[in-house]
């Protein structure tokens, strides 16, 4: 999961890169939404991986 998290993390900074540089000016909501859920989602993914551990 926590790869999963990672990956789409990547996708929401290019997301958000597009939208705010001005290229998509109408993603630039939608891009700020997604970077801020994949971060909270990388958070819990890594605290759930550090309590689980390996």
């Amino acid at each position: 999961m926590l790869r999963y998290a990672l990956i789409f993390l990547i996708i929401a900074l290019v997301a958000a890169a597009l939208g705010f540089g001005g290229i998509a000016g109408s993603a630039a909501g939608i891009a700020k939404i997604i970077f801020y859920i994949f971060l909270v989602l990388l958070v819990i993914s890594a605290v759930m991986h550090l309590i689980k551990g390996k």
